[in-house]
């Protein structure tokens, strides 16, 4: 798990009133571009007899569902992300899940709260692309003002346990020298997906159709660009979907928990 600690927040930072929106229903849309300088993180909670198990899946598959922090059972709180965090309130939407199926996409999940679950947040994407807007490379669904499209591949996650399933992958149209330039920055945040994992042709890793992402929204592919694809912390989703757990919550693709680390920590280098 990721060892930088979080800034002292207090109600005038963005981070935590990004938080506050949220926790308020103020705020029920994407994460994307908010609080800019600050990391955004996945969520999955799970009953504390999977939680073993999905934190060594997490430790397998260290690309989709880099772990930033996780909970003790039943604490919602998370003080090593921010101030005065409530991850049952803090995000701007939620999906519970039953049996493996969405039963509900709220905006808090404290009605459905239990003593056992556990939170695993991990790493997202939407941190990196502070660095990719640094150095001038495009992202489109910032852009175009939607949420970043996501596949499900054919390419398999290593199983852990109970949990297997497919790799779910983001995707940022750019030039060739923009992906190359892409890779060469995104390397240096391991911690929030590193490195892409495709670009090119996305029928070599099982993606049919570009323009119907699996979650979010479709973007434009200009003449001239290639579509790069990244590991995603939604990953979890697909491996939920497949294994059917009793419950689960998640968040909303796109719907994140901005925290008050800071982006410039992540680099590794």
């Amino acid at each position: 798990m990721l060892s930088v600690q979080a800034e002292k927040g207090s109600q005038s930072s963005p981070s935590y009133r990004v938080r506050l929106d949220a926790r308020s229903g103020k705020l029920t849309t994407s994460t994307a571009n908010l609080a800019p300088g600050h990391v955004q993180a996945n969520l999955a909670i799970l009953p504390r007899a999977l939680a073993a198990d999905f934190l060594l899946f997490c430790q397998r598959n260290p690309k989709p569902c880099p772990l930033l922090a996780m909970s003790d059972p039943g604490d919602p709180s998370l003080a090593a992300l921010g101030h005065d965090i409530d991850i049952r309130s803090d995000i701007p939407r939620y999906r519970v899940w039953r049996e493996g199926v969405l039963a509900d996409e709220p905006t808090d999940v404290k009605s459905v709260w239990r003593d056992d679950l556990v939170s695993f947040l991990i790493g997202c994407s939407f941190s990196f692309e502070e660095a990719m807007l640094d150095n001038g490379l495009p992202v489109r669904h910032i852009e175009q003002g939607c949420n970043v499209p996501m596949y499900r591949t054919a390419v398999a996650t290593q199983a852990a346990g109970v949990f297997s399933g497919p790799l779910v992958v983001s995707m940022r149209p750019m030039k060739a020298a923009e992906a190359i330039r892409a890779i060469q920055v995104t390397s240096r945040f391991p911690s929030v997906h590193g490195a892409p994992v495709h670009f090119g042709d996305p029928a070599l890793i099982g993606i049919a159709d570009i323009g119907r992402p699996d979650y979010g929204d479709p973007v434009e592919i200009r003449a001239g660009e290639v579509p790069v694809f990244w590991a995603c912390g939604v990953t979890p989703q697909s491996v939920v979907a497949a294994i059917k757990p009793e419950f689960c919550i998640t968040h909303a693709p796109g719907h994140m928990l901005v925290t008050d680390l800071l982006n410039s920590k992540l680099a590794s280098f």
